[in-house]
């Protein structure tokens, strides 16, 4: 009988002793996260607004050796005017890097209205913007029904302009061919692929091409953007609770594949 109480003491001084270890662990997780979320919230903060304060004097710079240019244009060499072409490019430039900035850091902001967005009308407003470049390099962009999902429709009209433009841009030599196609899956989710005959992205690239202020330009298409445009695409589809990869192989082309599975009852702040 007193073995048999004293076991009975053990297993419930063990379960206290586990319930209490439980509760510290998970209030050393919750302080951890609340932690890591403070800090996010501020390097989001930190991006927006260094990049907003940084406009206003880089486009001074920008006006006045422009109009530096405009107003000695008869005294300048072209060495000096080599010069001042350098100087403008690299202030046009930083101002891409800015603005890709900028548009990051809004991403995780509560700015954007969340609702039902018809994935197909956002396709076609995208390619209505370019028809006139697809038009200049002899393009075609086929594509299928594309499924309706919920979220913002402004940063998903954004993931296809960059998707849709990264296409055109790094094409090769041949006219762009570019196809979409999408579904439903059964949990729900859109999924979305924006598919191109390029010459493709390197293995080891693949990643890569996702990290911010990162361009590989793999089809030596000369081109230069602000490396901003598939981070910023990635980020919003993970804000949808969705996400976003390539697969490639050089020489076959890309096929960028979009998730997206916001619900209307998801809180905002679950996916920021």
């Amino acid at each position: 009988m007193l073995r048999a109480k004293a076991d009975e003491s053990d297993r419930l001084l063990l379960a206290i002793n586990d319930a209490t270890d439980r509760r510290r662990m998970e209030e050393t997780l919750r302080r951890r996260t609340e932690k890591l979320e403070r800090s996010n919230a501020d390097l989001e903060q930190f991006a927006y607004a260094a990049s907003h304060d940084l406009q206003e004097p880089l486009r001074m710079v920008s006006s006045y050796l422009q109009l530096l240019e405009r107003r000695y244009e008869e005294d300048l060499d072209e060495t000096a005017r080599e010069f001042i072409e350098y100087a403008v490019d690299g202030a046009e430039r930083m101002k891409a890097l800015i603005n890709g900035l900028l548009q990051y850091s809004r991403v995780g902001r509560k700015e954007d209205e969340f609702e039902e967005v018809d994935l197909g009308e956002v396709l076609t407003d995208v390619l209505d913007d370019v028809a006139r470049e697809i038009d200049r390099l002899g393009g075609t962009v086929t594509r299928e029904a594309l499924p309706t999902t919920y979220g913002s429709r402004d940063q998903l009209r954004r993931v296809f302009q960059n998707l849709i433009g990264n296409a055109l841009t790094y094409r090769g030599d041949a006219p762009p061919q570019i196809h979409v196609s999408g579904w439903t899956e059964p949990d729900g989710a859109a999924h979305v692929i924006v598919r191109d005959e390029g010459p493709g992205i390197p293995p080891e690239g693949q990643d890569k091409i996702f990290r911010i202020f990162t361009q590989l330009d793999p089809h030596g298409a000369g081109q230069e953007g602000s490396g901003m445009g598939l981070a910023l695409s990635q980020k919003v589809a993970q804000r949808h609770d969705g996400a976003l990869w390539v697969e490639s192989e050089p020489g076959e082309g890309s096929a960028f594949h979009l998730t997206l599975h916001l619900t209307p009852n998801a809180s905002r702040d679950d996916v920021a």
